[in-house]
Formats: structure tokens, C-alpha cells, sequence
């Protein structure tokens, strides 16, 4: 019988705990995310998950502004797979979801490979319990590959894609390393005095208002209204969770609702275009099909999103301008909005691209003016919204930070129904600022029917369906980019494409991968060599535009693209090219 048991009652008694242990010291640790809203997002191949890229300064930059790590040598070793392990002991990953049928979730680590990048280095994958408890995971007590280079990324993987989470992730240290406790900011107060200073702070220029202001008075009188956006990741919505209702543009397009709207405001229409990774260079060759719909949209405010994605353009700023000039010179006259978001290490190109506005006299706002500066205060210096607060990860904003974004556009359109109304439009006269050689561009991919070009597609028969995925408008789903393209596959043939073309300026837009199966391919013009098209420049599945001439007048061309030496069986897929005539 077991001891303290009555034998009249059969109640049982559990004795008390045992005499604790000693207490074992805290580790010095630090965050790398900190109760940051995750989304399983589908992947092709494995689970729906939210990943978080390692590689580069990716990983010592969240140690440094989420984490508060200053010790360069801590940072210098979260650089190589060798190093991390030096540096870190344990892992703590904490993931509370949002959905009480989401019982479990997977936590991933992955060292990219020497040999083969995503093959040969340390894949580890431990079930986490998704209540919000702790789980510790100690890498060193787990099989490793000797081919590991450097941490490659973390994920949270689920078993449906947008399901949501709330997750932090610690890590703790091994003997030797400390580095400083930080104190948690206590939740940004979205009502202070501070926060609307803050967000006064956005309004670089509120330019000429009479196509903001003839949008605004449309709406309040119950006509439709379209207010469209485009940029890159951040107009996508990178960094929101969920993506598709917290991103910066569709709660600036509510705000524009409940200011404005009739009713419900059902007559005020959504447009979203971001495609991550990619600048205006690509953009200007979107429009037409990721705004106006091939003529079905006509919008009548579009805010231009590209400050940071813009170092990428090949035309510095050339394009910008000319999709500023694409827009306004619209028959319907749309506003448009310049949007300068920035990067957590305070940078963006406002100073490249804010002439334009300057310029053209647009409404201009700056998000890096209204947060860069209190940034770098002490709560009671005036600190309003930490960086850890803001930022998702060294690019993108978090929910947060795409308020903060929402709250700037909503700024100015309050102080643009405030305002009297100019009396005369824009105008357009004179010089550009930096250029306006592609204005005119067109999409030509393998739908085009206005024979632009003669093409012989030569080993480029097939069509790739496995594209960048972006989620369009409000929709939670992702829709292919460049759908209609020109992939050449192990079984095509040796076949060059071959296209003969009429115009001054050529871009090609061409697909990048991580998958190994894609090669490169020798891009010629007239004979030339212009340039060889790797497609692992980024690694990732993305659409890459190049800039193959830029001519004063427009000329007959003959584009050749073929597999380079030793690529004659892999992949390669050209996603479209923009012209100008």
C-alpha cells in the first residue's frame, strides 16, 4: 500500500516535491524575434511556414537590433555554422497560436551546405507545442553534417498555410559570452500626442491637391473610386501578419474608407501590385497588367511604393520617373502619392528619388522622416516606436510598422481634405529630372498578340508554373507573376530563342531559383554579348529584370538567349521583356 494511504476512505495523499536543486544559473541570452505574429505561408515541396532567412549580415543584424548585441565578436560568429556553434548553447522557441486547433507546430534550423547549398548542411527539425510554452532545443546534442557553412535559416512550420502564431525566438549562450539584458518596451500607444507628432513628421510635401483632393470629394459624394498601389515586398506586405488585412496598404485604403466613404463605403475600390525584390525597373512593366488590368481599372489615386527596392534599378531612378509619368499622364488624371518607406538600418532613396516629386509638385510622405529620428531615443527622450517594435526583420515592417505606414497616408489624406483645393493641375512641362525614356514600355510575353517582335522560341517551348507568388489586392493567396513565359528544360533541345525586334530600349525579365536544375544562359544583342543571366543570383524564385540596350533612336534588334556552356540540360525561364518603341 502506498504510503499515506487510509484504508477506511481510500483517499490517497501525494506527498510534497521533493527538496529542490540548487538553482542553475541563467544563461546570458538575447532575441532574435521577440512575440512577433507569424504566418504559415505555402510552400512548394513542405510544409506551409514562416521562415527567416539567416545568411549574409541577416542573422548579426537581428542580434543587433532585436537582440541589443553590440559585442562585434558575438556578432562576427552568428556569420559562420562553425561560430554559432562556438557561440550558441540552446535555443529557446516559444510559439503560442492563435487558433486552438493548431496543437503543434515544428521548429527548423537549417546550415546551408559547401557542396551543395540546401542539400549537404545541417537540417534540423524538433516538434514545438504551440500553447505558448517554452521548448529548449540544445543543436549540439543533434547529428551535424560536416559540409555545414553558415546558419541558412529558421522556420516555423505548420500543417495548414495561414494559420497564425504568436512566436519568440532566444537564444542562449554558451559559458564565456554575456551580453546585456534589454528591457521589453511596453506596447506602442497608437493614441499619444507623441505618436500623432510622429506621424506629422511624415508629410514631406503635400504637393498640388487637386487630383487628391478631386479623389477625396468623389468619394464623399458616393461616386467610385479606385486607390491602387505599387512597390515591392513592402506593398505586398512582407512583415504583416496576416499578410493580405495588416499590411500598410489595405489599412490605408480603410482608413481612406472610413474617412471618406458613403456608407460602408463599397464604392471605394482596392488595388494591390507589390512584388517583392524587384524595383521600379520592373514595376513600369507591370502596370498596365498588375494595375490597370489591361484597361479594366482606372484608378484615381496610385501610390508609388520604391524607395527601397529601387537601389536595384539599373536605370537610377530613370524608371522611376517614367512610371510617375506613365500615371499622371493618364486620360483619367490619377494622383499620385510617393511613398518612402525605409530599412532598419535607417536607409532608403528618398534623396535619389524625392526630386521627382519636388519636380512634378506630388504629394510626397516619408515614413524614414517621421520614425528614423526618435528611433534612437530613450523612452524618455521621446521614443515613440522602438526599431524591435517596428520592424519584422532588417527589411520589412511588422504590424506595427505597417501601421505606422497606414497612419502616414492617412495623415495627408486628412490634411489634403483640410486644404483648399488647387485651382490649376500639375503640370508637366520641361525636362525631366533624371528621365523619362521609359514611358512608353510595353509587356511582351508569350500572350502579346500586337506583333511587336518576331520570335522563333527555338529550346524554349516549355512553360514554368512554378513562379514568384504574390498575393494580389486582399486576397490571402498567392497569384503567379509573368505566367505566360518561355522555359527551357533538360529535354527542349540546344535551340537558341531567337527574337527579332523594333525598339530603343529592351529589358528582359528572367527567372531566378534556388533549384539547382536552373542554369545559366548567354543573353546576345546583334551578335553581341551582353550579358550572362545567372539565375541563381539571388537564389530565390523571383523575377529579375535587365536592362539589355538604351538607345537615342529606335532600331531593328536581333535578341539571342541561349544555355550557356555546360547548361545545355538545365532550366532557364524567361519570364517577358519591356520595350519602348
Amino acid at each position: 500500500m502506498a504510503a499515506n494511504q487510509t484504508g477506511d476512505q481510500g483517499i490517497q495523499e501525494v506527498g510534497g516535491p521533493e527538496a529542490p536543486k540548487d538553482p542553475v544559473a541563467r544563461r546570458s541570452s538575447f532575441f532574435i524575434m521577440f512575440e512577433s505574429v507569424i504566418e504559415a505561408t505555402a510552400r512548394s515541396g513542405g510544409k506551409p511556414s514562416q521562415e527567416i532567412y539567416l545568411d549574409g549580415n541577416q542573422f548579426s543584424d537581428k542580434a543587433r537590433w532585436i537582440g541589443g548585441v553590440t559585442d562585434e565578436r558575438c556578432l562576427e560568429l552568428l556569420k559562420s555554422s562553425t561560430g554559432f556553434r562556438e557561440l550558441v548553447h540552446s535555443i529557446g522557441v516559444t510559439v503560442k497560436a492563435h487558433s486552438e486547433d493548431t496543437k503543434a507546430v515544428h521548429f527548423v534550423l537549417q546550415h546551408w551546405g559547401r557542396t551543395d547549398k540546401y542539400e549537404t548542411g545541417t537540417l534540423l527539425r524538433v516538434p514545438c507545442p504551440a500553447d505558448g510554452s517554452e521548448t529548449l532545443i540544445t543543436p549540439g546534442e543533434y547529428p551535424r553534417s560536416s559540409d555545414d557553412d553558415v546558419p541558412g535559416k529558421l522556420a516555423i512550420e505548420f500543417e495548414q498555410a495561414g494559420e497564425l502564431a504568436t512566436a519568440s525566438i532566444i537564444l542562449y549562450l554558451q559559458e564565456g559570452f554575456r551580453v546585456p539584458e534589454i528591457s521589453l518596451e511596453p506596447p506602442v500607444d497608437f493614441e499619444s500626442a507623441g505618436y500623432r507628432e510622429m506621424i506629422a513628421g511624415s508629410l514631406l510635401s503635400k504637393g498640388n491637391n487637386k487630383r487628391l483632393k478631386t479623389a477625396i470629394e468623389k468619394a464623399k459624394r458616393g461616386e467610385e473610386v479606385t486607390i491602387a498601389y505599387i512597390g515591392g515586398s513592402i506593398t505586398q506586405g512582407a512583415g504583416a501578419k496576416p499578410l493580405h488585412t495588416n499590411c500598410y496598404a489595405y489599412k490605408s485604403y480603410l482608413l481612406f474608407k472610413q474617412m471618406f466613404g458613403k456608407e460602408e463605403g463599397s464604392h471605394i475600390h482596392f488595388i494591390k501590385a507589390g512584388v517583392g525584390g524587384t524595383p521600379s525597373e520592373l514595376g513600369i512593366i507591370r502596370y498596365e497588367r498588375d494595375i490597370l488590368r489591361g484597361g479594366d481599372v482606372t484608378p484615381d489615386i496610385v501610390v508609388v511604393e520604391f524607395a527601397v527596392n529601387d537601389a536595384g534599378d539599373e536605370t537610377m531612378g530613370n524608371c522611376y520617373e517614367s512610371l510617375c509619368l506613365k500615371i499622371l499622364t493618364s486620360a483619367n488624371k490619377p494622383a499620385v502619392i510617393l511613398l518612402f518607406g525605409v530599412f532598419l538600418n535607417d536607409w532608403n532613396l528618398q534623396d535619389r528619388l524625392a526630386p521627382v516629386g519636388w519636380h512634378y509638385d506630388l504629394p510626397m510622405v516619408s515614413v524614414k522622416d517621421a520614425a528614423v529620428g526618435q528611433f534612437h531615443l530613450t523612452k524618455a527622450e521621446g521614443n515613440i516606436i522602438s526599431k524591435r517594435q517596428f520592424f519584422y526583420d532588417i527589411y520589412h515592417p511588422a504590424n506595427d510598422g505597417h501601421s505606422v505606414m497606414a497612419d502616414c497616408l492617412a495623415h495627408l489624406f486628412a490634411e489634403t481634405a483640410l486644404s483648399a483645393l488647387d485651382p490649376e493641375d500639375i503640370a508637366i512641362v520641361g525636362q525631366p529630372v533624371i528621365g523619362n525614356d521609359f514611358k512608353a514600355v510595353r509587356l511582351l510575353d508569350r500572350s502579346s498578340r500586337e506583333g511587336a517582335a518576331r520570335i522563333d522560341a527555338g529550346g524554349f517551348i516549355g512553360i514554368d508554373s512554378e513562379l514568384q507568388m504574390v498575393e494580389m489586392d486582399d486576397h490571402p493567396y498567392g497569384s503567379p507573376e509573368f505566367p505566360d513565359n518561355w522555359m527551357h528544360t533538360a529535354s527542349s533541345g540546344s535551340g537558341s530563342f531567337k527574337m527579332a525586334i523594333y525598339s530603343k530600349s529592351l529589358i528582359l525579365v528572367y527567372k531566378d531559383s534556388g533549384n539547382p536544375e536552373f542554369g545559366s544562359a548567354e543573353i546576345r544583342v546583334d551578335g553581341q554579348m551582353v550579358k550572362l543571366a545567372d539565375p541563381h543570383g539571388n537564389n530565390w524564385t523571383h523575377c529579375n529584370p535587365v536592362l539589355l540596350y538604351q538607345e537615342k533612336d529606335a532600331g531593328e534588334h536581333l535578341v539571342e538567349i541561349k544555355m550557356a556552356a555546360g547548361h545545355e540540360s538545365k532550366r532557364f525561364t524567361i519570364l517577358g521583356f519591356g520595350y519602348v518603341r
